[in-house]
């Protein structure tokens, strides 16, 4: 046996006597509480709950003002602003926006970020060269895998903002400090790396001592809570998704509403738009809007064993269940992709890796587990899939398993009166990383599908065409017509394409990649801020009375009021059937590069804008890092390297044994 192997081996062990000598409760195992002996925990998904619907109107007082004040600064200059007073002259007329971000790993999490640091007016020099205010004015917030991680941190890090993040990114304890891969989480320091993974193991032992059925994906939510909740004990293992109900800040209607999105997978089974029952959590319930399911049931008590939504024991609940890490964790429950490229590399197909493969082999390991089945007895109706009924199992895995790696179903439902979306997509779909619009087509085609009755989306090109017209390469407009969507179901949100593309940095980075370091971290934030703001605007000056045209238009339409003469011009530059017509050559492309065509990787750069919060003459890209950070980067310089995957392995044993 070689030393790598041996030390290997002894890694394995010392974590696993850690953990046998640690063994105790855990705050990650829900508990049996009292609940109302006459509670109904699932109900039909025939419109919005009681309780959003009463945050809604909490909210809105919130977006209101936040968005006249948007659009009044962004149409400052316009001939004619009385769009906007006849807008905000009745309740019903304001426009209600929506932000989607898309699942890519770190990728997407960390340039997301940047997008989404440039419509918020908490970030430093967004109201001067980007969209600020426009966060404030958003109603929804959806995350998917990566872009989950985006709004679970920020959400469940008291509503913090990026520019908090990034003003603190050199502390050991900073959010989003991923310098260290996810099995090195004491970075140089292996006592602590040791002491961090056996508490984890001790976590996930306690929930599954209590009853409940564990998978890797609570071993893998729960190691990504460290990077997320760095400042809440043991990475947040007391932290429910639910538990946001009871945050002021969310209560009083002073963030945007979280969604985290996944998809059921039944085991030995393919999922695909046409397919796929797609799964939200928000702070008040999960379930599905989809006819396969079309239920929802109250977060806050998962893991209660329910017949038809009623606890079988009366008057017993559980509470618990929802850990934000698991949440989040369940929506990038992507594994076997995830580790599969560092097999044959790091264990040459010998023993470790025939255990891995066989322990992968296993549809159950890869999937969240939610059991007891919260939707269990409940009546489907014609359409509904009989297995969530029937089975005492609910299997959901990585929200983008569908292709829709862009979180668009929960903000299209008829019922949320969404006038507008910001589709974040930070996805890699071409050979070299780059987006192409396959989240924005399956999203369009599953509206044609039974399981798509009821969300009508815009018309979208081919990825093909994606490509040849360059729409993936700067922010678009889709659906600027309603008179042109008149074949669908009935007329959904406009929609404003930001596809990640380079800039100012290297972005399209592997989904797989597990660290980061800080110079990575910034200049992928700073990459999205570039790309939501058309490079701070230094590309074009008018792109916010372009956002703002965008934000009105299906109220506009509606009322039948004239559109300003700027806005036309802007939709004859921004929308996709406008750019369709007139791109010739190159004429439409990103001008900040362009890719070679003959490798398709040599990237010439445009000198990069020093003005906006990401300039190299913000005090937060300077810092000097300290001699502990340069130690942990000199010891991730290998792109693997062996402890990350020996210690999952070692959970996928644990695992194996246990399901």
């Amino acid at each position: 046996m070689t030393l790598a192997r041996l030390s290997a081996l002894a890694y394995i062990l010392s974590v696993c006597a850690a953990t046998a000598a640690t063994l105790q409760s855990s705050p990650y195992a829900p508990v049996e509480v009292s609940c109302d002996t006459s509670i109904q925990l699932v109900r039909k998904a025939d419109g919005l709950s009681q309780n959003e619907t009463e945050w809604l109107g909490k909210r809105d007082n919130h977006t209101k003002e936040a968005l006249k004040t948007f659009l009044e600064g962004a149409t400052s200059s316009y001939s004619n602003n009385s769009l906007i007073a006849r807008l905000f002259s009745d309740d019903s007329n304001v426009p209600r926006v929506a932000v989607a971000c898309s699942g890519g790993g770190y990728r997407a999490m960390l340039s997301g970020a940047g997008m989404l640091a440039a419509m918020d007016d908490r970030t430093e020099g967004a109201n001067e060269h980007g969209l600020g205010g426009l966060l404030q004015a958003t109603t929804y917030l959806a995350g998917l895998s990566g872009g989950s991680w985006l709004v679970g941190s920020l959400a469940y890090n008291n509503w913090t903002s990026v520019q908090e993040i990034i003003d603190h990114t050199s502390e050991a304890t900073s959010i989003w400090n991923i310098t260290a891969s996810l099995a090195s989480l004491g970075g140089i320091n292996s006592s602590l790396t040791n002491e961090t993974w056996s508490t984890i193991m001790s976590d996930v032992d306690s929930k599954q001592q209590a009853g409940y059925v564990v998978t890797i994906t609570d071993y893998w939510g729960r190691a990504l809570s460290y990077g997320f909740f760095p400042n809440a004990a043991d990475g947040g293992v007391a932290s429910q998704w639910s538990s946001l109900r009871d945050n002021d800040i969310f209560r009083d209607g002073e963030m945007p509403f979280p969604i985290s999105v996944a998809d059921f997978r039944s085991p030995n089974t393919a999922t695909t738009y046409s397919n796929s029952t797609i799964f939200e959590f928000n702070p008040f319930e999960m379930g599905s809007w989809d006819e396969s399911l079309h239920a929802f049931t109250d977060l806050k008590y998962l893991g209660t064993n329910v017949f038809n939504g009623v606890p079988v024991t009366k008057g017993r609940c559980v509470t618990g269940f929802d850990n934000v890490g698991f949440v989040i964790g369940t929506s990038s429950s992507l594994f076997s992709p995830m580790m599969s490229p560092a097999i044959g590399i790091l264990l040459n197909e010998g023993p470790l890796a025939t255990i891995f493969t066989k322990a992968m082999g296993n549809d159950s390991n890869d999937v969240a587990n939610y059991s007891p089945n919260p939707f269990r007895g409940i009546d489907l109706g014609s359409s509904g899939l009989e297995i969530f009924s029937s089975d005492d199992y609910l299997f959901l895995a990585d929200g983008g398993e569908d292709g829709e790696t862009i979180p668009l179903a929960p903000l299209l439902q008829k019922d949320r009166e969404v006038d507008v979306i910001f589709a974040f997509d930070n996805s890699a779909d071409t050979t070299h990383g780059w987006p192409n619009g396959s989240a924005l087509v399956n999203t369009y085609k599953r509206q044609f599908t039974p399981q798509g009755r009821g969300m009508p989306f815009p018309h979208i090109p081919s990825p093909e065409e994606f490509v040849q017209l360059h729409l993936n390469e700067r922010p678009v407009f889709f659906g600027c017509d309603a008179n042109s969507l008149s074949d669908l179901e009935h007329v959904p949100p406009l929609v404003i394409y930001v596809p990640n593309a380079h800039y100012s940095f290297n972005s399209n980075q592997s989904t797989f990649k597990l660290a980061y370091d800080e110079r990575e971290r910034l200049g992928l934030i700073r990459n999205g801020f570039e790309a939501m703001t058309r490079r701070n605007l230094t590309e074009d000056v008018s792109f916010p009375g372009c956002v703002a045209c965008a934000i009105m238009r299906r109220q506009q339409e509606r009322l039948d009021e004239p559109l300003p003469e700027e806005c036309s011009k802007c939709f004859a530059n921004y929308c996709w059937d406008n750019i369709a017509s007139n791109v010739t050559g190159n004429g439409w492309s990103n001008s900040s590069y362009f890719l070679s065509s003959t490798s398709g990787s040599t990237i010439t750069l445009a000198p990069t804008s020093s003005t906006g919060l990401l300039s190299s003459s913000s005090a937060s890209f300077t810092r000097t890092t300290s001699i502990h950070q340069n130690a942990a980067r000199r010891s991730e310089q290998t792109t693997y390297n062996i402890r990350p995957l020996i210690v999952m392995v070692c959970l996928l044993i644990v695992v194996s044994c246990n399901v």
